[in-house]
């Protein structure tokens, strides 16, 4: 849950913001005055400061300099009551983030709220990115096909055209596309991902293009949409082929014109973005079938990248193993030769996320330091089971097994383990329909919507 500090000597200001954003679900913190402020802001973790300008003791610019010398990361929004133009480009040249006049509307301060807390964790992201992965660079392998991968990348980075990485579920095309992202010139802008296929059809729009307020039923306030928020950067629009051909010609549209308009809206939107796409179908086949826009597959396919299923470089399946084994261990545990001999005999059709999921699962649940074949062969073909939907938890001694595991996990994560496995299990049997699985498990398709989204499920994989 987000916290947010509110600064304001009129207690009627305080008071209403404060109802605003707990109806958001927002943690709120109040101070009357700058000093306050600032002693709450050294003892608790704020997320976002609403700041006034006009305040006693210390004025809200000098408390707007002090938040930029000393949180340098935390936005602020600054609100007043007799603004003037050169105050505001002040607080702006400060490092505000939106500058607001009163009487405060409630869709503006939620707008602004929101946006503010978006472009944060955009923020924290990209230096997530810039400072990790690299590291990760050995992730992607070091056998031949994955060594052309690595020169295609940063070919594709020298440049701004568009990008299609295709490949099974689970080779790292998001990682890919990170890649390009963090070595091209968009590097400070930006990286969006939106995976196509988790998103209902009635939403994709609103989600892609964002929406006017009143522009459906739940759309209480304006929200900017990805491609929006992506300006200067990059959005990655993953399993494009599950994109419904409506959608596919928004995306045409905005790839042609690099514009766009929000539902509900009429104002013409222009955006500076560079696309990569992702897809584990094969669009060519789909256009066959009339499922894909064979204009669309021609503006994405600009520069290709295919990705290999890891069954087909099994000399990266030791090197990724101990990659991982040390990320999860820090050295403490070790793979024997038999046991990575053995892993390259197994086809891996999760390919690198199963695999990282698997030495995960051994690293928490082994309590051998030194992994051997007969460590590892139960972990393997236990974790396997999940493939086949009509087999049920528990229901031989492998999964046993696993379920056992979880008395090994604190309650928090024993629970989540299992309704991650829960739902992944139910989702399976109705081939990822969410109404269907909602149904079947008793609850509203959008709290399972709510649900996939906290636990990273995606279709098929």
């Amino acid at each position: 849950m987000k916290s947010i500090l509110v600064i304001d000597d009129e207690p009627g200001i305080r008071n209403t913001v404060k109802d605003i954003l707990e109806d958001e679900k927002y943690t709120v913190f109040l101070a009357e005055d700058a000093i306050i402020g600032l002693e709450i802001l050294k003892k608790e973790s704020i997320d976002l400061i609403i700041l006034d300008v006009w305040l006693p003791r210390k004025g809200g610019i000098e408390m707007l300099k002090e938040i930029r010398e000393n949180w340098p990361g935390l936005e602020t929004i600054v609100i007043s009551g007799h603004a003037t133009i050169d105050m505001a480009i002040t607080a702006i040249k400060l490092g505000a983030f939106d500058f607001i006049e009163k009487p405060l509307s409630i869709e503006k301060i939620l707008t602004s709220v929101r946006n503010a807390l978006q472009v944060k964790e955009l923020r924290h992201e990209n230096a997530r990115l810039k400072h990790e992965l690299f590291e990760q660079d050995e992730i992607l392998g070091s056998s031949q096909a994955m060594q052309e991968i690595k020169k295609l990348i940063t070919q594709a980075a020298e440049s701004n055209a568009r990008v299609l990485i295709t490949g099974e579920n689970g080779t790292g095309k998001e990682l890919v596309a990170r890649h390009i992202h963090i070595q091209s010139e968009r590097r400070n802008g930006p990286f969006v991902a939106v995976n196509c296929a988790a998103i209902p059809e009635n939403l994709i729009e609103s989600e892609l293009f964002g929406h006017e307020k009143g522009a459906f039923t739940d759309a209480i306030a304006r929200r900017k949409g990805k491609f929006e928020i992506a300006n200067t950067g990059t959005i990655f629009l993953d399993e494009i082929g599950d994109m419904s051909l409506q959608a596919q010609a928004k995306v045409l549209r905005v790839i042609q014109d690099m514009r766009f308009e929000r539902v509900g809206g009429e104002q013409s939107i222009e955006t500076d973005v560079r696309i990569i796409a992702a897809t584990n179908k094969n669009l060519e086949e789909e256009i066959a079938q009339g499922r894909f826009r064979e204009d669309l597959f021609y503006r994405l396919n600009v520069i290709p990248i295919h990705l290999p299923p890891l069954r087909e470089r099994d000399n990266d399946i030791a090197e990724l193993a101990v990659h991982f084994l040390n990320k999860f261990c820090n050295g403490k545990k070790t793979l024997t030769n038999d046991a990575l001999e053995f892993l390259k005999t197994y086809s891996w059709p999760g390919n690198i996320r199963e695999l990282r999921n698997i030495i995960e699962r051994i690293a928490v649940l082994s309590a051998e330091t030194k992994l051997s074949k007969t460590t590892i062969e139960p972990f393997l073909y236990t974790t396997s089971t999940p493939y086949n939907t009509t087999q049920t938890v528990g229901q031989n001694s492998s999964n046993s097994q696993e379920i056992d595991g979880l008395f090994n996990l604190s309650i928090n994560d024993a629970k989540e383990t299992f309704e991650r496995m829960y739902l992944i299990h139910n989702l399976r049997k109705t081939d990822y329909n969410i109404t269907k699985t909602a149904e079947a498990i008793g609850i509203y398709p959008s709290n399972l919507h709510a649900k996939i989204k906290k636990f990273k499920i995606e279709a098929g994989k």
